[in-house]
């Protein structure tokens, strides 16, 4: 509990070296070139299908609470797609 509603996400990036990349509010602006895979989540058992971008655009804050926009594709993109999903309600 921070006293302020704010969605988090955090991630290791490896298009970006294998830094950690932490989102505050992140939403996704431009999703393009859909494919079904199957995912699975420490929420549940099992894999379920889900249809995700190959590319996404995300606007967000860093932790100094710094306006920022940055382009993902492939199984980055994938991550940050779930994370937001999860942020949303979704349980996958």
């Amino acid at each position: 509990m921070i006293g302020e509603p704010v969605a988090i996400i955090v991630f290791v990036d490896d298009e970006m070296g294998g830094g950690i990349t932490t989102m505050l509010n992140p939403r996704i602006t431009t999703a393009q070139q859909y494919y079904e895979t199957a995912e699975g989540c420490l929420s549940l058992d099992g894999e379920r299908a889900v249809t995700r971008a190959q590319y996404i655009e995300v606007d967000y804050d860093n932790t100094k609470g710094k306006p920022r926009h940055a382009r993902f594709e492939g199984f980055t993109a994938q991550i940050i797609q779930h994370e937001v999903d999860h942020c949303l309600g979704k349980i996958i």
